[in-house]
């Protein structure tokens, strides 16, 4: 009866068009009402004890970090390196976004701002090119979700705060599945664009490429500066966050010269109103969170899934299709933080290391940004792009497919994600 309180209550105020955040806010006072706990003051301070937490201020400082490199050339010079080195191959534009997708991951760790900064580069390039626009988009869009999974990862920051799982380790256990996902995108776009003939920009000198080296080698050095330091235990996941904002403001303010003071203002207001949502979101579902464990609703699902406990393999197959199921629907921070709390008893009871299963996990939640109806990066890249939805949906669902297939490889097989990340330290 609990959990059909919870669920129902969720789902009928996300039915009613109530923000999720709210949604989460009705649904823990259902619960408090069903238990016969409905008190003002707990709900008051576990929203405040949600959002007060030292590991999330990564969040802000990471979402700065990103709106400094895109209004500040980093992401262009990024992009301008690939362009550089892969431009000229059948199809270079193609393997210029996912390669420059990758590097932008390894700066922002938000897809959101990966997708819009890549659209706005390279949508208009590939459709002068001659690329068919719903592929160029669709490629866009699939690639904007390594955003999440390469560190450092928003997402992977709020899933260690909720799961209460080491952030240093999901990081680095995380580069190796983030590097897969590139690699089946270029597999994909190497087997679809060979049916194009379209003709690739001319080879660029070796003084050229130097060149785009040179200029990208300031954004270049902030994914090994934050890599390095969490490695060697110079600073924990939050202060690294702060590390790439104040690095990335003086490198566009000082070295690239393409931030002035006058837009610091735009780009703080900008940062701050994303990391207001995602805050709030976070407080409200930690009201929820503190009612799920008061419920005992794990336990719950625990016994729901008792037939599945004896194969790990099996265990993580039936939670990687709910979690897919679950991200058509709802975008990926409302996601993680309403089943991790469910999920991670069940996790820890069947013996699955909770890194990889966090790493698994993201990679889930950040396809599902691109998975119709919802799929909110879907919508940033025909915003930017100035598309219909479905036309990027349609020229996505072959690189969703690929990406689907590779994370479904490494459930198979976890020691693709596991022993990478014992390499790197995780």
């Amino acid at each position: 009866m609990t959990l059909t309180v919870f669920i129902g209550s969720l789902l009928l105020a996300m039915a009613i068009g109530m923000p999720i955040s709210f949604a989460l806010l009705a649904s823990g006072v259902a619960l408090m009402w069903q238990l016969d706990l409905f008190d003002a003051q707990i709900l008051t301070q576990n929203l405040i004890g949600g959002a007060d937490s030292f590991p999330l201020l990564a969040v802000p400082f990471f979402m700065l970090a990103g709106e400094i490199m895109n209004v500040g050339g980093l992401s262009k010079r990024i992009v301008n390196l690939a362009l550089a080195l892969v431009g000229h191959v059948r199809g270079g534009l193609g393997y210029v976004t996912i390669m420059a997708g990758c590097l932008l991951s390894a700066l922002s760790g938000s897809a959101v701002a990966d997708a819009a900064a890549l659209t706005a580069l390279l949508l208009p390039m590939m459709t002068a090119a001659g690329h068919d626009k719903a592929r160029a988009g669709g490629l866009i869009a699939a690639t904007g979700i390594i955003g999440p999974v390469i560190p450092p990862s928003i997402g992977l920051v709020i899933f260690g705060v909720a799961a209460n799982v080491s952030i240093s380790k999901l990081f680095l256990a995380a580069i190796a599945p983030g590097l897969m996902i590139g690699g089946a995108l270029w597999i994909t776009w190497a087997w679809l664009a060979r049916r194009e003939k379209v003709a690739p920009p001319p080879r660029k000198s070796g003084r050229e490429i130097l060149l785009a080296a040179r200029e990208a080698g300031w954004a270049l050095l902030l994914p090994v500066i934050i890599l390095v330091g969490l490695r060697m235990g110079v600073f924990t996941p939050t202060e690294a966050a702060v590390v790439a904002a104040v690095y990335a403001f003086a490198v566009a303010t000082f070295v690239y010269r393409e931030l002035n003071f006058r837009q610091l203002r735009d780009v703080f207001v900008s940062a701050a109103k994303t990391s207001a949502v995602v805050m709030f979101l976070i407080a409200a579902a930690m009201v929820s969170a503190w009612l799920i464990t008061v419920a005992d609703l794990p336990s719950k699902v625990v016994a729901l899934l008792e037939p599945f406990m004896g194969s790990k393999v099996l265990l993580m197959i039936g939670i990687m299709l709910l979690v897919m199921v679950v991200g058509t629907a709802l975008d990926m921070t409302p996601t993680i933080l309403i089943l991790t709390p469910v999920l991670m008893p069940v996790v820890i009871k069947a013996g699955i290391d909770p890194v990889y299963f966090g790493v698994m996990f993201i990679i889930n939640n950040s396809i599902g940004l691109i998975t119709p109806p919802v799929g909110v990066v879907l919508n940033v890249v025909a915003g930017v792009g100035r598309m219909k939805m479905d036309e990027v949906t349609r020229g996505v669902l072959p690189f969703m497919a690929a990406e689907f297939a590779i994370m479904f490889v490494m459930v198979l097989f976890p020691q693709l994600v596991i022993v990478p990340a014992r390499w790197f330290g995780g």
